[in-house]
């Protein structure tokens, strides 16, 4: 699937939850790979911030992001609406440092995009592909997030605030197309007596009873109803019972688990890639979202890493035998390094080269420390690379390449007796005048062992000339 971004941008104002900052924010068309980003428009060379994990500076009661000096809390509704409808692409323009809360739910941030529009661009998405199992678990607070394989994201959620009011509750998503029925209108919720405190730490200047879901867990007498009131410079009002506060009636009577689930699903929109896998939160929150979303990046980013390492499957079919290897290359033992070639394109070429303590370089080379000389890695890379080259001329066995010029080698990890060396070329320009430019990775497993910028030059055997270079 590709990528998408908003066809038109589209505004939404409103007041900050703990600022109390009145806010105007448009969401605009940004080009592929763009992803998302806030911009503060208020401030001096208007910097933006990109909504990633890695910019995450604090997670009470919201998730704030940071760039520079530039920041923007209170994220999570926002980027919960984005995830759930598959925008990819959007630039985010905000005059504040507050997203507006408006109803304590996704829902404002829907309807908008969805009157925006979404279109379709020429990239395809990159997802995080969950292949095995991502845990994170805080003992303190018994809260668990895991990440398990499956063919599409789905997500169930679990909340237990210990309380006679608000149970246990569970909520899952198993298609993120019912994101905007089944869970964007499922508001934020609070504990009345947790309001004061949040009062006396300078939080939810913006508060307001039509913003959460209030939960009368216990009785408060009068005057301690118009004392809070007053802080919250609001109207009074009356309870006469515990339940959830008679001014608002639930959408679902899991309404509190459906917007954690809201929530969670804004964190790991910060990992910056859609997933497919199955996501479990139990008793989820800001901050562990974050350090699950973290893991997740990591995950992504060996996802990434992994990506260009070749499959091998020794049981597979080789494109060329050892026997075929020698009618493409002049070297005979102990020269010729690549005994099979296991795939093979227009623009790559994948070789195997099993090292044994029979090569004749190990009794001497580092003696009691069998080691593969790193030179001897680039010039079984550079015989794979001459059977890439070779393959693109009519008669193979009538050319040699040599090498002209090596760049940018390094090693990275030691090759020792016993090690399977598979070796990738791909051509990073178009074969020119017999100029071959190529790059090189050699691993063993998924380890990254040696790499470099190889140019070569194909000779035909009968014009040899002295001087033209090194033979690979």
């Amino acid at each position: 699937m590709n990528q998408h971004t908003i066809k038109q941008p589209v505004t939404i104002k409103g007041i900050g939850l703990h600022t109390g900052q009145e806010v105007t924010m448009t969401f605009r068309p940004a080009e592929a790979g763009h992803g998302v980003k806030f911009q503060r428009t208020d401030l001096p060379g208007q910097p933006q911030i990109k909504a990633e994990v890695g910019q995450v500076v604090s997670t009470l009661r919201g998730t704030t992001i940071q760039q520079g000096d530039a920041h923007v809390s209170t994220v999570e509704h926002a980027l919960s609406a984005l995830f759930g409808l598959g925008i990819d692409n959007v630039l985010i323009e905000i005059d504040g440092p507050e997203v507006p809360i408006l109803d304590g739910s996704a829902g404002h941030f829907v309807r908008a995009l969805e009157q925006a529009g979404t279109e379709e661009q020429g990239e395809a998405r990159e997802y995080l592909e969950i292949t095995e199992p991502v845990s994170y678990f805080d003992e303190s607070t018994g809260t668990e997030l895991l990440a398990l394989p499956a063919d599409h994201f789905q997500v169930t959620t679990m909340i237990d605030f210990n309380s006679k009011i608000l149970g246990q509750q569970y909520a899952s998503l198993s298609r993120v197309e019912d994101f905007s029925t089944e869970i964007a209108l499922c508001r934020t919720f609070v504990f009345l007596h947790e309001l004061e405190y949040l009062v006396d730490h300078n939080l939810i200047k913006g508060g307001d009873l039509s913003n959460a879901i209030v939960i009368v867990d216990r009785l408060m007498t009068q005057d301690e109803l118009d004392a809070l009131a007053k802080k919250l410079n609001k109207p009074s009002v009356k309870i006469d019972k515990e339940g959830i506060l008679n001014t608002i009636e639930l959408y679902f009577n899991n309404e509190p688990a459906r917007h954690k689930l809201l929530d969670v699903l804004g964190d790991l929109a910060l990992v910056g890639k859609p997933i497919k896998g199955k996501i479990v939160a139990t008793k989820p929150g800001h901050t562990a979202n974050v350090e699950f979303a973290k893991l997740l990046k990591k995950a992504l980013n060996e996802q990434r890493r992994l990506k260009g390492v070749p499959k091998y499957d020794p049981n597979a079919e080789p494109i060329y035998t050892t026997v075929e290897v020698a009618k493409y290359l002049p070297h005979r033992y102990p020269f010729l390094l690549v005994d099979k070639i296991i795939e093979i394109s227009d623009n790559h070429v994948v070789g195997v080269k099993n090292v044994t303590f029979n090569e004749g370089f190990f009794q001497g080379h580092f003696p009691g420390n069998p080691i593969f000389p790193g030179v001897l890695q680039l010039e079984a890379l550079a015989q794979a690379g001459g059977i890439l080259a070779l393959s693109k001329v009519g008669d193979p066995g009538n050319w040699d390449t040599y090498f002209v010029k090596i760049d940018g080698v390094k090693f990275r990890h030691q090759v020792v007796p016993g090690d399977t060396l598979i070796l990738k070329m791909e051509l990073t320009a178009p074969i020119r005048r017999g100029l071959v430019q190529m790059h090189g990775s050699a691993y063993v497993g998924n380890k990254l062992v040696s790499e470099g910028e190889l140019t070569a030059q194909i000779v035909k055997r009968a014009d040899k000339q002295e001087g033209t270079g090194q033979g690979n």
